[in-house]
């Protein structure tokens, strides 16, 4: 693996959080408190790598408004390269986010521009330059698969999270990828998209490492990684596979933007460790552990020193 700067492209969204003792009934109106900031899967993807060391290029789209003019200042203070596509008939993403005591959440997400992105908003030159590119499914997944494919093409490592789950998602776009990196819902789904079977989150809690791990391998890509929460994180090669536990001890404030922390610091983490595997996925557990003691997205993710101690 090389030191070329890490590609992220996808979301931006703004974040407009609420957090309460506990999520509303169906027409039940509860006090919580409020705050907004940037987010989106992608752009915390890239938020994540950037902080735990990596060099990082993110492109995404956004409208012409508010939301837009603040990310662009925030990317400069983040020391992140954005040369974001602009789509000024459409409105920039928003995400509604709601997130109890637990620190469980739930999430809609408006895509606005996001839904606009084009192959074209991700040139060669760009592509070239680029030593892993990370992709997601919150943007038009027309250029995503596009992207992927160019990328294919011209040797860069590309690492897919199937995130958030969309109909969508087909067989032809998870082979695009190198790296899957699927949650628990989101493998599962992946199983029933590729017909390897209908299992149910009890029947994943009770699967040997041996099972997943020969799902893992009719799933395409060489390298699947499922993250497990509480369980851990199960990492699938061609030729073996390991369990990396939880991070012990760890307090829950905020399980959103947890899957993006560990995505982005893996990608970092294959820059810093020369591509070994292993030590990116322990490196990006601890990032993802970090972040859930947090509340927020992109302000939630871990910095090198955080994961380094």
């Amino acid at each position: 693996m090389n030191s070329l700067p890490i590609l992220v492209v996808g979301s931006f969204v703004q974040d407009l959080t609420f957090s309460t003792p506990r999520f509303p009934a169906p027409g039940e109106t509860v006090v919580g408190e409020f705050i907004t900031g940037p987010g989106g899967k992608g752009s915390n993807q890239a938020v994540a790598a950037k902080r735990a060391g990596a060099e990082v290029t993110f492109i995404g789209a956004v409208g012409r408004d508010a939301f837009a003019k603040s990310v662009r200042e925030f990317y400069q203070v983040e020391g992140i390269d954005a040369p974001l596509a602009e789509y000024e008939d459409s409105a920039t993403g928003t995400a509604g986010i709601l997130f109890n005591a637990e620190g469980e959440n739930e999430i809609v997400v408006a895509l606005g521009a996001n839904d606009r992105l084009q192959p074209s908003d991700v040139p060669d030159e760009i592509l070239e330059k680029a030593g892993l590119l990370v992709c997601q499914l919150e943007c038009n997944l027309g250029a995503v698969a596009d992207i992927l494919k160019r990328a294919g093409e011209k040797g860069v490592t590309r690492i897919l999270n199937p995130a958030p789950l969309r109909p969508e998602l087909s067989a032809d776009l998870i082979e695009l990828s190198d790296i899957l990196i699927p949650n628990e819902s989101e493998f599962l789904a992946v199983l029933r998209i590729l017909g390897l079977g209908d299992y149910s989150e009890a029947d994943l809690a009770t699967m040997d490492g041996d099972e997943m791990h020969s799902l893992c391998r009719k799933i395409g890509p060489k390298t699947v990684l499922v993250t497990l929460g509480g369980n851990g994180v199960h990492l699938s090669t061609e030729t073996e596979w390991k369990r990396i536990p939880a991070v012990a001890n760890v307090k829950v404030v905020d399980t959103t933007g947890a899957g993006d922390a560990f995505v982005g610091a893996f990608a970092a983490g294959m820059q810093r460790y020369e591509g070994d595997l292993l030590k990116a996925a322990s490196f990006a557990n601890r990032a993802a552990a970090l972040s859930v003691t947090r509340k927020g997205t992109a302000p939630a993710m871990a910095t090198l020193a955080e994961i380094e101690s």
